[in-house]
């Protein structure tokens, strides 16, 4: 959806116009848009990193339309506040924000941004803008999926659970790992090679299983014969097993498309419950209680200020000039493309201009590499 509320003032944006393969020279393009005008609770942020996601491949790649006016990407972003709406009451200009923004309106990649306030969050004041922007989409979704879907207690109420994690090294449950032994979970996280598995122990899971072999024999190996909660962060291959593990009237959360089956007679006759986390439900829907997502920003930035959460980025470009060749595999990387290689390869041509922070984050694992 265009932003049709703008002055005659432009800003510099990477925007598209047709859904093309990303090798296309015209997959993105290099514009001037006009600069929108914040309305109502709208914050104008002056954008200063953004993050890239699997949501900006599978959006660019949803159809064969054209856009007019050109269709701007990007779902995380920080940046401080510009200009606020007339039923502004949470910020001022000059705040540092960083929030994930709402699909059905136009992305972060661009120099200044409308988003509703009461969808972002109080940027961390310990990282950069760079650092925070790597955040906010994980964050919400790994929150969401486990505190509002599951209903696990934030403050420890529920301490002493167990959760799965299914993608436990990627990078919702590189945040999620987080959160939960924050609440005081234990947490099994699946995870197949050295290097991710150090990484999710070193955000602080108890054990690690791999996805590469029989799932339920190694969790029951560990003692525990039923968890309490599973969380499934990537598709619904391991269906079957999360069935078997899960504990009768234990939940299920998801976050993925699938289009594995799912047999739900074992979820029946234990009574047990799935869930479904998409972040963008909130802002998509104007649902009544979007406000929480200003307030879990908040309250993550709050954590990390503390020392009590970390931020999952590990690396930053900057700066990254249209027609900027990888030297791999594809001449212009896609988040697809790039997704199992090391982040230091992945240029993301024309996904910024030249004043912007951009931090690839894959689609996975640390530094962009599959889990």
């Amino acid at each position: 959806m265009p932003d049709t509320l703008a002055t005659t003032a432009t800003m510099k944006a990477v925007a598209l116009t047709r859904y093309l393969p990303i090798d296309d020279p015209e997959a993105f393009l290099d514009l001037e848009l006009p600069r929108p005008v914040p309305q109502g609770r709208d914050l104008l942020v002056e954008v200063r990193a953004v993050a890239v996601n699997p949501v900006d491949t599978k959006v660019r790649s949803q159809n064969g339309e054209v856009e007019n006016p050109p269709r701007v990407l990007g779902w995380d972003a920080s940046g401080v506040v510009a200009e606020v709406g007339p039923d502004v009451t949470l910020f001022a200009p000059g705040d540092e924000v960083f929030y994930a923004g709402d699909i059905t309106r136009p992305g972060s990649n661009q120099q200044f941004q409308r988003v509703d306030e009461r969808i972002v969050g109080r940027k961390p004041a310990s990282l950069s803008h760079a650092e925070s922007a790597a955040l906010p989409l994980t964050t919400i979704t790994a929150y969401e999926a486990m505190f509002d879907r599951l209903g696990i207690d934030r403050d420890g109420a529920d301490a002493g659970q167990s959760i799965l994690m299914f993608g436990g090294a990627g990078g919702v449950g590189s945040i999620a790992i987080q959160l939960a032994k924050r609440a005081g979970l234990t947490v099994i996280a699946t995870a197949s090679r050295p290097e991710t598995i150090a990484w999710a122990m070193g955000l602080g899971a108890d054990h690690t299983v791999s996805h590469r072999g029989d799932v339920v024999a190694q969790v029951r190996a560990l003692g525990v014969h039923h968890v309490d909660h599973i969380a499934i962060f990537n598709d619904m291959r391991h269906w079957a097993a999360a069935v078997e593990l899960i504990r009768p009237q234990g939940g299920i959360v998801s976050i993925d498309d699938t289009h594995h089956p799912m047999p739900m007679a074992g979820m029946k006759t234990k009574a047990a419950s799935l869930h479904w986390e998409f972040m963008f439900a909130r802002p998509m829907h104007q649902t009544p209680d979007m406000i929480e997502q200003h307030r879990l920003l908040s309250w993550v930035a709050d954590e990390i200020d503390a020392g009590r959460l970390r931020t999952t980025v590990t690396e930053v470009l900057s700066p990254i000039r249209p027609g900027r060749r990888c030297g791999r595999s594809s001449p212009i990387p896609s988040p697809a493309a790039c997704s199992a290689r090391s982040s230091s390869a992945c240029c993301c041509c024309r996904w910024c201009w030249r004043r912007s922070l951009w931090r690839w984050r894959g689609c996975s694992g640390p530094s962009g590499r599959r889990a």
